[in-house]
């Protein structure tokens, strides 16, 4: 097993959570990639992406959690976290931050504590998928069990023209049965 699904198998075992990593020959790299190898929905893909803001110590880093059809407006996040001078990471900061390549970047096991905010969106379908730590693996889980394993706060972080009509509201505090 490759070392990058491991730390995110134990990361998530540490809070009695079992995946199950799913790997491809072709690359799960973009939403629309694993939307079309998993089958799913383009808002099922889980979009883990780093952000930063310079502060005394250095970079902060902030992982927004967004459903594949959202982009992240980064005043909402940088006012839900409470930063200014946000930005998106470069790859190279986004690795070094989490210690996974750009493409295959999990909601949670980086190398490096951070702030995670989680679209709400997200919360529209019993189960969505997410990196598994490599551009190729992903893993699928309910929305509720995800925020738990990111310890993340849910907050609308996505672009207001992209928002989706939301006809079924989940509650995303708890873990969803399965």
């Amino acid at each position: 097993m490759h070392p990058a699904h491991q730390r995110v198998l134990d990361a998530a075992a540490r809070k009695a959570v079992t995946l199950e990593i799913v790997l491809f020959d072709e690359s799960t790299h973009t939403a629309e990639e694993a939307a079309g190898a998993v089958g799913a929905e383009l808002g099922q893909i889980v979009k883990s992406l780093v952000f930063v803001a310079s502060t005394d110590d250095g970079l902060e880093p902030v992982m927004a959690l967004v459903s594949g059809v959202n982009r992240v407006e980064i005043a909402r996040l940088a006012a839900v976290v409470g930063l200014s001078g946000l930005r998106r990471a470069t790859a190279q900061e986004a690795h070094d931050l989490t210690g996974f390549v750009i493409g295959g970047i999990p909601p949670f096991g980086h190398q490096r504590s951070m702030r995670v905010v989680m679209d709400p969106d997200l919360g529209r379908w019993p189960t969505v998928w997410a990196a598994a730590g490599t551009p190729n693996a992903v893993f699928e889980v309910p929305p509720g069990t995800l925020r738990i394993l990111a310890n993340a706060t849910v907050a609308p972080i996505a672009q207001e023209s992209e928002l989706l009509p939301s006809p079924v509201s989940m509650d995303l505090t708890a873990p969803s049965e399965a």
